[in-house]
């Protein structure tokens, strides 16, 4: 962004992705209806002005955002557009988004290098100067055509909702009737940011740009798309990881009314039809001889077993400060505990899709896309076309936690060999069914940890020894040189490498099997989905041992962690630390428990209250949740992803469980993988931090200390510890 407010240059400020030039433009349409991700209501505006980097204003007055990131659920158009609007005073209900194409040129990840994607909740924290600098250039050429146009001073211009005003002669004129004056000029060589006690729509809550269209049925998602003579396919997988297709018999599918093709591709046979239907129905009619020669066949179990025995010996070394060894030796007493973690499956609400058509231009693809340069890369490479001959058209995206962040291009590639398969003679939509991508999709991988931890004779930890065993997410990926270090996946270590609490003697140790093919990814809060329930469970553990309150050892610890501290005092006002729970009645137990963790930059705490029957049954009562992500550009939405959070972790805490039998996936749907039902959700109370900080993430950092917090609250009410996610409360009965 540096280098393009240097630059006086109109053409170069646009090719740097920083500001706003104002020109022609095509309108954004696609054929037969299926659009890029739009938000807002009503048909597209027609527009007089070319659009740039980030911002399009129309001559109907119409302010177009374009998005960089994917909305898949988490706020990142309406996050992005309260960017752009607040430094360029407009009016909010004339604000429209709209998902930008495939170009890391233009659209890259500024916490990425050259590459456009979204994840890693960057969204906002990477664009937080960005797109307030391209609202900020467009308010400043807006002014500087206003004052050309009225033969005044730009100082004595003011702008408030889309319109600009001259006080002294009562002129006044909207940014469509400026806006072609405004495209001749240059773009501004430094801008100035607003001071954020001006800030009119960042910090305050505004409605979501998406609402209108999502309730309507207007947004459009892959699944929406039609194109003239479109086949949509369906893919038979292997039902065991490793296998290939050895031969099939496609007679029987082609006879079912509405199949068109039946092909081989790497990954399997894929049915082409005229439906979604049909080509199910196809597909249930294939008859297909698997080679599994190669094929994965351990269970969970098994693999689990194996994990535990790496365990017992020393790993890698992710961190390592003072003498551990020595400081458990002399320890006072010694704990251990282990905790056991399975494969999870993302489960959004839209299963993986994409709509592929081959041209004598190239490529065009729509799907609700979260990694545009990889994807685009990677099917230049299989297609042998160039990058910028892949067209990426951005659509809504039904959820994704991860998933849609292939980092192998999984049915993004698959897609594109299938329309390679039939000659690029149709456009393909390709379709995974829910059982597709639970038993053939990619997968939180299996943990195990190990922990030790010393306490000298006045109950202060002296020593911690942490070792992880599981498989590299990034090994033999793109990502590997960036987050492989040392031999060390630091996704996998992440939350347990960087333990804040002031240990002096600490070891962090890593395993990762290179003999379990079960393929595996990022899922929501990545590696913190395991290392915050390790850390903050045994800490709690330790407190206990030790008779100390788990707050009191926890802010102990965090002398030089103020952001840590902050939240975590404010989680146990909020939740009332230290004052009597009411009590249950008919035997029900009571207890509260917290846990602190820091994800993507934001530091959150949460308190649960739980309730325990005599038989077990576990109620989730209450979960408290503090939160510090720098400012909150919509406190609203912050609130929202918290919320949502807190349902997506309890999920996985009391139900979520993906296990293999002799190599294969025993769930295909929700009645095995079961997602929080709407009795078990607790009353939430999300507290944020006021902050001037920049924003930090928050898509994915309500996750992490919610299952510490429940177990710690757990042990609290019945004096019991549980060491395995899933939970089994069969052992909390009395």
């Amino acid at each position: 962004m540096s280098q393009a407010i240097e630059n006086l240059s109109r053409r170069r400020f646009l090719q740097a992705g920083g500001g706003l030039t104002l020109g022609v433009m095509m309108p954004a349409t696609v054929m037969a209806g299926a659009g890029p991700g739009q938000a807002g209501s009503g048909p597209v505006a027609p527009v007089t002005f070319e659009p740039n980097a980030f911002l399009r204003i129309g001559a109907d007055n119409t302010v177009t955002v374009i998005s960089k990131h994917l909305e898949m659920g988490q706020g990142t158009y309406t996050g992005l557009a309260t960017l752009v609007a607040e430094e360029l005073d407009a009016d909010w209900e004339q604000v429209r988004v709209e998902g930008a194409p495939a170009d890391a040129k233009r659209y890259n990840n500024l916490f990425w290098g050259p590459a456009q994607g979204t994840g890693g909740s960057t969204a906002m924290a990477n664009s937080w100067e960005q797109m307030r600098k391209a609202g900020a250039a467009g308010r400043a050429m807006l002014v500087s055509a206003a004052a050309d146009r009225w033969q005044v001073p730009a100082g004595e211009l003011a702008v408030e909702g889309g319109v600009v005003r001259h006080g002294a002669s009562g002129r006044s004129a909207t940014f469509g009737e400026l806006a072609e004056a405004a495209a001749a000029l240059p773009a501004p060589a430094e801008v100035t940011l607003k001071d954020p006690a001006d800030f009119r729509l960042i910090g305050k809550r505004v409605p979501r740009k998406d609402v209108a269209a999502k309730s309507t049925g207007r947004a459009m998602f892959t699944q929406d798309v039609q194109l003239p003579g479109m086949l949509v396919a369906v893919v038979a997988h292997p039902p065991r990881f490793g296998a290939t297709v050895k031969s099939f018999d496609a007679s029987a599918a082609k006879a079912v009314r509405g199949v068109e093709d039946v092909v081989a591709i790497p990954q399997g046979v894929a049915v082409l039809a005229r439906d979604t239907w049909s080509a199910k129905k196809g597909r249930d009619a294939l008859t297909v001889e698997w080679d599994e020669s190669k094929a994965f066949r351990k269970g969970s179990d098994e693999i689990l077993a194996g994990y535990r025995e790496m365990a017992k010996r020393p790993g890698l070394v992710a961190r390592a400060e003072g003498d551990n060894a020595a400081a458990l030796a002399g320890a006072a007493r010694v704990l251990e505990a282990s905790y056991d973690f399975p494969y999870l499956a993302h489960a959004a609400m839209e299963p993986m899709n994409c709509v592929m058509r081959l041209g004598a231009e190239g490529c065009e693809v729509w799907n609700g896309e979260q990694l545009h340069t990889g994807d685009q890369y990677a099917l230049a490479g299989l297609l042998g076309l160039k990058p910028e001959q892949v067209n990426i058209h951005m659509l809504y995206a039904g959820g994704s936690f991860g998933r849609r962040a292939c980092k192998d291009s999984d049915y993004v590639l698959e897609c594109a060999q299938i329309v390679k398969a039939i000659g690029g003679r149709a456009p393909v939509k390709l379709v995974w069914l829910r059982e597709d991508d639970m038993r053939a999709g990619y997968y939180r991988p299996m943990f195990h940890h190990a922990l030790r931890a010393g306490l000298d004779a006045d109950g202060n930890v002296v020593g911690w020894q942490h070792r992880l065993v599981g498989q590299s997410i990034v090994t033999g990926s793109p990502f590997e040189k960036m987050l492989v270090k040392d031999g060390i996946d630091q996704v996998s270590v992440e939350g347990a490498a960087n333990l804040p609490y002031a240990i002096p003697n600490l070891q962090v140790e890593l395993h990762t099997p290179t003999d379990v093919p079960v393929p595996v990814l990022w899922w929501r809060s990545v590696g913190s989905t395991h290392t915050a329930v390790s850390t903050e469970t045994f800490l709690d553990e330790l407190a206990t041992a030790a008779g100390r309150d788990p707050v009191a050892l926890r802010l102990s610890l965090l002398d030089k962690h103020p952001r840590h501290a902050g939240v975590l005092r404010l989680a146990a006002d909020k939740g009332g630390w230290g004052t009597p729970l009411a009590a249950g009645a008919d035997g029900v137990r009571r207890g509260r428990g917290i846990a602190v963790h820091e994800s993507f930059n934001s530091y959150v705490a949460q308190l649960a209250e739980v309730s325990v029957a005599k038989d077990g049954a576990l109620t989730i009562d209450r979960i408290v949740c503090a939160v510090d992500c720098g400012i909150a550009i919509n406190p609203d939405n912050v609130r929202a992803q918290v919320e949502g959070g807190v349902g997506f972790a309890l999920a996985a805490l009391l139900h979520g469980e993906i296990t293999l039998e002799d190599g294969v996936v025993q769930q295909g749907n929700f009645d095995g993988y079961p997602v929080l039902r709407i009795h078990e959700m607790p009353v939430i109370e999300v507290h944020i931090v006021p902050s001037s900080a920049p924003p930090t993430g928050i898509g994915e950092p309500g996750v992490p200390p919610v299952a510490p917090a429940v177990i710690n609250a757990i042990a609290a009410a019945t004096g019991k510890r549980l060491y395995r996610l899933p939970l089994d409360t069969s052992a909390l009965a009395v």
